[in-house]
């Protein structure tokens, strides 16, 4: 059994925010936010809390999800998956626009038999607001709640949580729309988790936003209308009141009970640099133990509000699966797991692993401002101190021409070590930075490499510090540019309120519209740190 072990908050490492937890059998899955990076949602399995892999990332066609055009932190937020006599539920949002007191955004409802796919095409259901849940209760009825999104002047703008049935006959919402909750004093109320243990139906709520004010409330009834009672030593969890801890912002909850009648709560949060109140890996999930009071509230597993860093597993059988390898050659087919690209899917017309094996062959095309057809294939940066290392073949003609290794938050924020050409410096390497939009090339941060074949791209990431290298042969380095930032590239960065996490990207573009070609041969992530 795994008594022995124990689990590293958070197990989900970059950005995996809105962490939605469901067992089936032996099996334990979590799906997680995507926002503008496709495929949308990504499911993860498990099958003793320990260890994690992906198993689905089920909106994977440009048919099921269009994110051309979505501003940055839009897209798919919150996923709920439920699952109800063999089939699997997954909600989603699609957030398309957040300007001002708006949110342009709709729900929509995905099933599958297997958590692999193939999954449904996405069914509307509505647009009153985001964080949508499905609940299948035990006489066979299933309703649909959500957070209802209040733009009016004067009013709060998490207007409530409310609940209206859904008809699988029907494919649609039927019947009266109920508000069950408005939260408690801590306010920003969304993220409803509903569950129903003996004979009370429980409500998990996400409070207190997004940032370091987070928290999970509890709130019970015994019917499903309400009215909710909140737990009278509200909240469950949260680090809003210690700075100090290394799991800030933690909340946006769910449950599970084991096979052996443990009770474990998925959380979301995030691990700052130290000293600053910024979080460039974004939010990340974690899981810890939970215990029933004898009058049937939670609470967490050895008392406080703050979840612990390192906690016991549960007693399962242990069950890892393989590591991710360091490097990955680009020799299969399709690009694996860990990969997304922005806005668009990976399609045969800007994407190749096979008309040069071995190699990830990339189009140019629009530039990295671009919420439309930006040519760039990432990974999540889930360490603080990290290597990453690339090498791209690329013959540049001008200097509309560029690619190479991006840390990427969104176009505001983001630093570029490009390949390009112009006729004064001939082929090069040169260092770009954008910083809340202001687009700059730092005095000095340029290497010539003419005559060079391949051209060996590196970032070095030690927590804040991130340093540009490149390299003619992949032994002898040279600095590119000054140190920079990593807070930078965090969503809390000078008042900036986005909901994602750094990328490390390979891309290429051609403002010229020629769509010239780079290959990159290999892309290496070298954690540098243990758990």
């Amino acid at each position: 059994m795994n008594r022995l072990a124990v689990i590293h908050n958070p197990v989900l490492r970059g950005f995996n925010p809105d962490a939605s937890m469901l067992r089936v059998g032996d099996d334990y899955y979590i799906a997680t936010s995507t926002f503008e990076w496709f495929p949308g949602v990504q499911i993860h399995h498990s099958r003793d809390l320990v260890h994690w892999r992906v198993v689905s990332r089920p909106l994977d066609r440009a048919a099921l999800l269009d994110l051309r055009g979505v501003p940055s932190s839009g897209g798919i937020w919150a996923p709920a998956l439920t699952y109800d006599n063999g089939i699997f539920y997954l909600m989603v949002t699609t957030v398309v626009g957040r300007r001002g007191v708006f949110k342009d955004l709709h729900n929509y409802l995905l099933t599958a038999s297997d958590i692999a796919g193939p999954w449904s095409e996405p069914l509307y259901l509505n647009s009153s607001g985001f964080d949508p849940f499905l609940f299948h209760d035990d006489d066979g009825t299933k309703w649909l709640l959500n957070m209802q999104w209040d733009f009016r002047k004067g009013k709060n703008r998490f207007g409530g949580v409310v609940m209206q049935q859904y008809s699988p006959e029907a494919g649609a919402l039927v019947g009266p729309v109920r508000k069950i909750a408005t939260g408690t004093s801590i306010g920003v109320t969304e993220g409803p988790f509903l569950f129903k243990r003996n004979g009370w139906y429980y409500l998990l709520l996400a409070e207190g936003g997004t940032g370091w004010n987070h928290a999970a409330t509890l709130a019970r009834s015994k019917t499903i209308e309400g009215p909710y009672e909140y737990d009278p030593e509200y909240p469950l969890m949260t680090t809003a009141d210690v700075p100090e801890h290394p799991l800030q912002k933690a909340g946006h909850g769910s449950v599970v009970e084991t096979q052996n009648g443990e009770w474990y709560m998925s959380f979301i949060c995030a691990r700052s640099l130290p000293g600053r109140r910024l979080s460039p890996l974004g939010r990340e999930t974690g899981l810890v133990p939970v215990e029933w009071t004898e009058d049937g509230w939670l609470r967490l597993t050895g008392g406080g509000k703050a979840p612990k860093p390192v906690v016991d597993a549960p007693a399962l059988p242990p069950h890892p699966f393989p590591e991710l390898p360091e490097t990955d050659h680009f020799d299969d087919r399709e690009l694996g797991v860990q990969y997304f690209t922005l806005r668009v899917p990976a399609s045969g017309d800007w994407l190749s692993l096979t008309e040069r094996p071995g190699y990830l062959r990339l189009r140019g095309r629009e530039s990295l401002f671009s919420w439309f057809r930006q040519s760039m294939v990432g990974r999540r940066l889930a360490h603080f101190r990290c290597e990453v290392e690339t090498c791209v073949e690329y013959e540049p003609e001008h200097f509309n021409q560029m690619a190479g290794l991006t840390l990427y938050y969104d176009e505001s924020d983001h630093f570029y070590l490009r390949v390009s050409y112009d006729e004064e410096r001939g082929k090069h390497i040169g260092l770009v930075t954008t910083r809340l939009g202001q687009y700059d090339e730092p005095d000095g941060a340029v290497v010539s490499a003419e005559g060079w074949t391949r051209c060996y791209l590196k970032a070095s990431v030690d927590h804040e510090r991130v340093q540009f290298y490149c390299s003619p042969d992949g032994e002898e380095w040279q600095t590119v540019g000054p140190v920079l930032d990593l807070g930078q590239l965090s969503d809390e960065y000078e008042g900036k309120l986005g909901f994602t996490g750094t990328f490390i990207g390979l891309c290429a573009q051609d403002l010229s519209g020629t769509m010239k070609h780079a290959d990159f041969d290999y892309l290496k992530y070298t954690a540098n740190e243990s758990l």
